[in-house]
């Protein structure tokens, strides 16, 4: 099946035909680096790590370009409040952002380029646009003419007249349109500023990111991705200054915009004060449980933020985890090997269940490529997921003897999850936290269990079986011993 994917530029879903046949080029605006990377950031960098990861499993070749935004207004009143270098504080944020998107398994781009290994490329692009009588100078300070530009509003869905209506002109203003952008912003004191045919100045943050996706993915590349908060002004903008100068070529093919985060409905913002660090939310929960949380509800749709959504999130995966880590065990006891690798077992089976099991696993691979090839949906994915994991724990209730077939399913369950960014090998957190911590408590209970059922002393073994389920965990005694999972 071919993936669809929805296009902002079109407003509805196409299939994806990249430019090149079996490559698939793709651009996301990354971060302003003056501060830690918030969680809505990183529900846009995690949605498009997914989407590539998703691409690369289809047989792409991906070539994925995300920048950073280091030389910005933001920047600069960040860095005069240290009382430091604009530039250097970038610098300090960029080595954090690794930090942080290293802890949500976020891979790093292709190439990451900054704005101001870049100027060149910039100021060639605003010289063009100048020459065509798209951009003007103005003292130093150069504009985008927008009503020279036909297309502009395309993307948003907005005329220029109804952007001029609910425009703030600015006393004194020197654009000639209200609407106009900063291509080129003259040099302030104290501020950085690289040396350009209109005078010492800056760029605007529009044009970095038209330079950048162009120098290394070229005209017409395939996807160019951001938050739905990008899409008016800053992706307008790119389009209009990038094919103003293209002679007629298409700048990006398809858009993809995700959801913002809300805060009691409302958007996730620096500027609103209601956001929360990914610094500081991966104090209190591991970074793949942040990760399921981000991708538990499809891109497009708004997610609500409080720590009770990150809590069942993490319940979710540990589910996921145990079933591999119950199937691992009892594969191992099978072989009577401990740290075994999934592999065939040659043994008298119970033939139904094992086509059942075959069957889920078909079924979950199906489902997951469906629900993914519908504009990446992973939300629908987490339903294919849950539900092998469901098989796998009905199969290992109910059969003695296991064999290839939980094997399969077990590495069906740990190659879905991986395609979205998840280890289910690794071992299943605590609610809140400290990795692996669950896991070693649980076999401390379940030893002192054991001794009580040894000794006969149901009462005990009932009273932690009954007090451990109030609390989210199933113990179940089966003919191969007892076992725990999550509920």
């Amino acid at each position: 099946m071919a993936i669809r994917l929805y296009n902002t530029l079109t407003r509805r879903k196409e299939e994806f035909v990249p430019r090149e046949p079996g490559k698939a080029s793709m651009y996301a605006c990354g971060p302003t680096t003056y501060n830690y990377f918030h969680l809505g950031n990183a529900r846009m960098l995690v949605v498009f790590d997914m989407i590539r990861r998703y691409l690369i499993h289809k047989g792409f070749d991906v070539t994925y370009i995300q920048n950073f935004t280091d030389v910005d207004d933001k920047i600069i009143k960040r860095a005069a409040e240290e009382d430091c270098d604009p530039i250097a504080l970038a610098g300090k944020y960029i080595n954090e952002y690794f930090t942080d998107a290293k802890a949500l398994n976020i891979l790093p781009a292709d190439i990451h380029p900054r704005a101001t290994e870049h100027i060149p490329e910039m100021i060639d692009i605003i010289r063009r646009l100048e020459e065509k009588g798209l951009a003007y100078n103005i003292d130093g300070d150069v504009y985008f003419a927008v009503d020279k530009f036909p297309g502009y509003g395309k993307l948003s869905g907005r005329t220029l007249e109804d952007m001029q209506a609910g425009a703030r002109v600015e006393v004194d203003d020197k654009k000639h349109n209200p609407m106009d952008f900063a291509l080129w912003k003259k040099a302030k004191a104290g501020e950085p500023f690289w040396e350009s045919p209109w005078g010492k100045g800056r760029p605007g943050w529009h044009i970095e990111c038209s330079a950048m996706s162009l120098k290394y993915l070229g005209p017409g590349f395939d996807i160019h991705g951001g938050g739905g908060d990008l899409v008016f002004p800053h992706h307008e903008n790119e389009i209009a200054q990038s094919e103003g100068c293209l002679e007629g070529q298409q700048f990006a093919r398809y858009w993809m915009h995700n959801a913002f985060i809300t805060i009691n409905q409302e958007k996730m913002s620096k500027s609103l004060g209601n956001f929360f660090l990914v610094r500081d939310v991966t104090g209190k929960f591991p970074g793949d449980v942040i990760r399921f949380y981000l991708l538990g509800t499809h891109y497009r749709s708004p997610l609500d933020f409080d720590d009770e959504k990150l809590v069942m999130a993490s319940k979710g995966l540990d589910r996921l985890k145990n079933s591999v880590r119950l199937a691992k065990e009892a594969l191992g006891k099978a072989l009577g090997k401990e740290g075994m690798t999934f592999g065939i077992i040659a043994a008298n089976r119970d033939q139904k269940a094992d086509n059942e099991m075959a069957e889920a696993s078909l079924e979950a691979r199906n489902a997951f490529e469906q629900a993914m090839d519908d504009d990446f949906n992973s939300a629908q994915a987490y339903a294919a997921l849950f539900e092998l994991a469901k098989g796998i724990n009905t199969y290992l209730a109910k059969v003695s003897i296991k064999t290839e077939s939980l094997a399969e399913a077990a590495q069906t369950l740990i190659e879905l999850a991986g395609i979205l960014g998840f280890d289910l090998e690794a071992e299943a957190e605590v609610l809140q936290g400290d990795s692996g911590k669950l896991a070693q408590v649980m076999e401390l209970v379940m030893e002192i269990r054991a001794n009580a059922r040894k000794n006969k002393d149901w009462t005990t073994a009932d009273l932690i079986r009954d007090r451990i389920k109030e609390i989210g965990i199933v113990i179940e005694d089966t003919p191969e011993g007892a076992r725990w999972y999550l509920k």
